[in-house]
C-alpha cells in the first residue's frame, strides 16, 4: 500500500469516527417494530370505543362525548407510554451489545430535537380535544404531521433513514386532512404499518448479523 493511499485510509477511518461521534447509532429498529404492533393494538382498542359511542352503550347522551374523549385520551397516552419503554429496552439493549453510550450529548440533541415538535403538536392536538369542539377529525392528521416533522427534525442525530418516515408520516399526515372521517385508519397505518415496515428495514441493514 502506498504513502497516499494510507493517508486516504487514515482519513476514512477518521471520517467514520467522527461521523459515528455525531450521530446515535444505538437506536433498535426493533423498537420500531415494537413501537408500531403497540399501534396496532390501540388502534383497535380506539376504534371499539368508538363503536360503543356510536351504538350508544356509553352511560348517558350528556356525558357521552366526554366519556369517549377520555377513553380514547387513555388509549392513546398508554400505547405512547409502552411504546417509549419498549423503545428504550431495545435501544439500551442495543448499545450494550454494540459496547456503545447509551447517553450522551448526542442522545441528548436527539432528544431535543425529537421533542420540540412533539410538544408543539401534544398542545395543538389538546386544544382540539379541550378548546375547539368539532375539530376531532384533525387530531390524527395532526398527530401524523407533527410526528413527522419530529423525526425529520432530529434525523440530522441519527440514521438518515428516518428521515424518510418522517416524510412519509407527513405525506400521510397531509392526505388524512382531505379525508377526514379516515383518521384512525390513517393514524393506524402511519403508526403501527408504516414502523412495522421500517423497523424491519432498519434491523436487516443494521443489526442483523
Amino acid at each position: 500500500m502506498s504513502k497516499q493511499e494510507e493517508q486516504l485510509s487514515a482519513l476514512n477511518d477518521i471520517r467514520k469516527m467522527m461521523d459515528r461521534s455525531s450521530r446515535f447509532i444505538s437506536l433498535s429498529g426493533l423498537s420500531g417494530i415494537f413501537a408500531g404492533v403497540t399501534a396496532l393494538a390501540g388502534a383497535v382498542l380506539a376504534n371499539r370505543e368508538i363503536d360503543n359511542y356510536l351504538n350508544g352503550r356509553y352511560a348517558t347522551d350528556l356525558y357521552a362525548d366526554w366519556d369517549l374523549e377520555f377513553r380514547l385520551l387513555r388509549i392513546g397516552l398508554s400505547v405512547l407510554f409502552i411504546a417509549l419503554i419498549g423503545g428504550i429496552l431495545f435501544t439500551f439493549r442495543k448499545s450494550r451489545k454494540n459496547k456503545l453510550p447509551f447517553w450522551d450529548k448526542t442522545a441528548k440533541k436527539l432528544l431535543i430535537n425529537l421533542a420540540i415538535p412533539l410538544v408543539a403538536g401534544g398542545l395543538f392536538i389538546l386544544s382540539l380535544l379541550f378548546v375547539h369542539p368539532g375539530t376531532y377529525g384533525l387530531i390524527a392528521p395532526s398527530c401524523l404531521i407533527f410526528y413527522g416533522l419530529s423525526l425529520v427534525n432530529a434525523s440530522k442525530y441519527t440514521y438518515t433513514d428516518i428521515r424518510f418516515l418522517g416524510f412519509c408520516e407527513i405525506l400521510l399526515g397531509l392526505v388524512s386532512m382531505f379525508n377526514i372521517g379516515y383518521g384512525l385508519y390513517f393514524w393506524a397505518f402511519g403508526f403501527g404499518i408504516l414502523h412495522i415496515v421500517y423497523g424491519t428495514v432498519m434491523y436487516f441493514k443494521y443489526e442483523r448479523k
